[in-house]
Parts: structure tokens; sequence; C-alpha cells
């Protein structure tokens, strides 16, 4: 017998479904209505007098007065935000900054407002509702539902609170689940991540847990001291546990070795929430692509990938994006990012309604002889060399090789496997042949002598575990890039004496 609680998520998420529906079904009309009022409360701003916002009417307006921004080039705005003044990049002041470490630039100090603060909220519940919608499964609400975050304890700087964007949202998650949310927070405000997750196994091994969340490599963590301890598959040791929820990377290079270490099959969802904002989430269970939030206060742009670095690319809507082309996604949102540049590129999978992937990092790329290899093209390799394969992998990175110590160079991949391919030569060359029909430019780079085929590097068992402990980002929303165009993270692993 379902609880009253099960029982009103269904009309609830009917609700939830025909709103979005709404919003969904037209797409152009909902972008222009957050365009057009991004733009009224943005003329009251120090930015928006400095671009002349009082004067923009039009998408091309903004085009013309408002130049594509990374972080660094928003800094001087952003500090005088942190500095405490007002009215910098949006109305008031920010109600947190979510802190992120940036690679190149370093802490950055992301604006969340009390206009974008609930569309992280709503749009992680929307996910769960249409789930509901879809299935009929609503049984999960009654049991107990676990994300593996960072610290909840936030700190300030002049009078703003700040933290982790994961930190932040413990902060809302809504009193009808308040009962059914682990870990405690005394654990989770644990910050050495390997004695958080041992505090997280001891305190969840005898509840009923129905639903699991987070970043696929530190579940991943999680569910192995739970099978240390239990002696069981994780479907075993939670026998109502049937839905997963993950975002932060593709879970298909992960999904074999979820599979193997729960027992059996569970059901996903797939978010793309941000610091910046919560772009997306799986609205089907049989689509690929997540429903792009058109109605979230983020006006979206997109500029092609391979045209991203040329003097003045072309920026365009959602009204001209193609199927299945690379794009860099710019952002003006309701928190006071303007043109921005997240770093993140997505591909459309359906335009009808607008579903996205996400294929990569502009900046994380292979292109040490211009192949411009990307990391969904690394991906789907793996993808499709694994298939019909006992071959598991728990983590992996590709780097150039451009000096070698014999032979032409190469592209070294480097790979943590679970269960090692039992015919290596033919998993090298299945991942080799998807390389080249997917990249043209590295095709013609091997057929021209100037590359010679991948060669896989094998890493020792959690040796990504200890390389992430090594420079101090074990855990939380961390991830392991898929691909450098340095070798920053194989000359550590091999630093570090990972490799067998």
């Amino acid at each position: 017998m379902p609880s009253i609680k099960a029982a009103l998520s269904k009309p609830f998420a009917n609700y939830i479904a025909k709103r979005i529906r709404k919003w969904a079904s037209k797409p152009i009309e909902t972008q222009e209505r957050v365009f057009q009022n991004l733009i009224k409360e943005g003329k009251y701003t120090v930015f928006g007098n400095d671009h002349n916002f009082s004067e923009i009417e039009t998408y091309l307006d903004f085009k013309a007065q408002v130049p594509i921004r990374d972080y660094e080039a928003l800094r001087p705005y952003v500090e005088r935000v942190v500095a405490g003044e007002e009215d910098i990049l949006w109305k008031g002041k920010p109600i947190y900054f979510a802190k992120t470490s940036g690679t190149t630039s370093g802490a950055k100090y992301i604006p969340i407002t009390k206009e974008s603060m609930p569309t992280h909220v709503e749009a992680a519940r929307n996910a769960i509702l249409l789930y509901i919608y879809e299935t009929g499964n609503s049984k999960f609400v009654d049991g107990k539902m676990i994300f593996l975050q960072g610290s909840p304890i936030l700190d300030k700087k002049n009078g703003i609170k700040l933290g982790r964007l994961s930190g932040i949202v413990a902060h809302y998650v809504p009193k009808y689940l308040q009962k059914n949310r682990m870990p405690s927070l005394e654990t989770n405000c644990i910050e050495d991540w390997e004695t958080k997750v041992n505090a997280i196994v001891d305190e969840t091994i005898g509840e009923n847990m129905t639903i699991i969340s987070g970043i696929p490599s530190w579940v991943q963590m999680y569910f192995e001291k739970l099978i240390e301890k239990k002696q069981k598959k994780v479907g075993e040791i939670f026998k109502n546990f049937n839905l997963f929820i993950f975002g932060g990377v593709n879970y298909e290079p992960y999904r074999a070795k979820f599979e193997n270490l729960i027992g059996r099959q569970v059901d996903s969802i797939e978010l793309y929430p941000a610091s910046e904002g919560f772009f997306a989430f799986q609205d089907k269970q049989n689509e690929k692509g997540m429903l792009l939030q058109l109605d979230s206060g983020i006006f979206y742009e997109f500029v092609e990938a391979a045209h991203f670095f040329e003097d003045n690319p072309e920026r365009i809507t959602i009204e001209d994006v193609k199927l299945g082309v690379n794009y860099v996604m710019i952002i003006s949102t309701t928190a006071g990012l303007w043109a921005y540049n997240i770093g993140d590129t997505v591909e459309f999978t359906s335009l009808e309604p607008y579903r996205v992937i996400v294929s990569g990092r502009i900046k994380h790329f292979i292109s040490a002889f211009g192949e411009h290899v990307i990391g969904k093209e690394v991906e789907q390799a793996l993808n499709e060399a694994i298939k019909s394969t006992s071959v598991t992998v728990n983590e992996f990175t590709v780097a150039p090789q451009i000096n070698p110590k014999e032979g032409l160079p190469y592209h070294e991949w480097l790979v943590e496997f679970e269960n090692e391919p039992e015919d290596e030569s033919k998993f090298i060359q299945d991942l080799e042949d998807s390389l080249q029909q997917q990249n043209s430019y590295y095709f013609d780079l091997i057929e021209g002598k100037v590359l010679r085929p991948l060669i896989i590097t094998k890493i020792k068992k959690e040796g990504f575990q200890a390389y992430m402990k090594s420079i101090g980002k074990l855990g939380g929303q961390n991830k392991i890039p898929r691909l450098a165009n340095d070798r920053k993270i194989a000359d550590k692993m091999y630093e570090l004496q990972l490799t067998k």
C-alpha cells in the first residue's frame, strides 16, 4: 500500500509535466520572454549601464553590445560583487557565492541570487517528478535517499555565504524529504572524503535506500566499500534501490561496472547542474539527451566549437541550432552572468523539444597535431570497444605523447581496468577504428604517418583515486578530465608510480 506521500506525488508530477510541456512546446517565445526580462532587470546595474542595456531591444542589439566573456574577463565585475558592492551584475547583492576551483583562474566565485537559486532546486525536483510521471513509479519516495556531495558548511565573505554548490543546495531539501535524506548532517560535514565515505557506509548499510545519487566515480567508491563490508552486491544490500541519479560526467563508460556492482539494472536520471545554473535534465527514459531548461531565467546562445577561437565567431540562439553539431554554450542569467562562456560543449539530440548531451569542455581536447579530438569522441570509442565484451573500465584519461623515445607520436590512453580485455590488440584496434571513423583529422594524421595508432597504459587499481588525492581533489564534485592537450595528468601518474 503506497503512503500518502507516494500517492500525492503522482498528481503533482502530472501538474509539473503539463507546465513543462507548455513552455517546451513554445521554445522560441519562452526564450524571448526570458531574454526581455533579463535585459529589463539588468538595465539598473553597473554592467547594464556599461553595456547600454537601455538601448537593447533585440538579440541583435545584445550581440552588438555584449561580447562573450569567460570568468577571467568577467572577474573585474565579480570582484566588486565579492567586495560587497550592490547592483553590479544583478540588482542588489547575491545571496550566495558558489566557490569553484578553476584550473586557470584559481578560486572562482559564481554569484547565486534570490532569483536564480530556486531554479537549481526546482530543476532537480522536476527531474524526479517527470520520472514519476513517465513510469508511474513513486514507491521510492518512502525510502531513504542519498546524494554524495560536498560539505554543507558555508563560510561568509562580506556578509554573503559561500561554499560548494552541492553544499548550498543541501540547505534546500524540501521538508517532506528531510526524514528520507541521508547521510546525517554530522557525516555530511566531514571534509576528508575517504573518512566521509566510510561514515556514509556505516550510516546507510542497514537502511532502506531507494535513491542514490552523485558523480559516478565517487558513487563507485561508495559501492565498493559497501560490498567490501557486506560481501554482497549493492542490489542485495539495498533490495529497493531502483533509481540512480547522476550528473557531471557521461555515465556510459561506468554503466557495465555499475551493473556489476549493483548486480542488476536500475533506472537512471541524468542531470546537468553547474554553479552557473541548472541547464538540463533527462525527461524521458528512452530518449537520448536532456531537456534544456528554457524557462529557468537562463538565455542561451551557441557558437560552433570548430569556429570558437576565430576572431568573430557566429553567435546563434536555439532558433538556429542544428542536430549533431558541437556547440560552445553561452549563457546570460538571473545571477548576473552575461554572455558567459561556462566552458562546456553540447550537442543537440532533439529540436522538438530541445534536448542536449554534454560533449565535453572547450578547453579539454587533444589537438597537438591539429586533430581536435574531443571528450565525446573518446567516450564513444571506449563504449564501442567494450560493447559485447566482459571489459569494464573504472576510469580513464587520454593525453598526447609528442616526444616518444622512439617512433611516431601517439595518443596515450591511461586506463584503469576492472576487467582487462582478453584480446588486447583487438580492443585497441576497436578503439582506434572508432576514433578514426568519428574524427577525419585524426584519420588523416594516422594515414599520413604523422601519428601512429593509440597506445594503452594500464593504471593500478584505485590509481585515479590516488592521483586525485595527491592534488587535493578527492571526492565531491571533482572529476577526471577525459582528455587534455598536455601531459600534466599523465606525467603525474608516472611520477606517483601509478602505472602497471
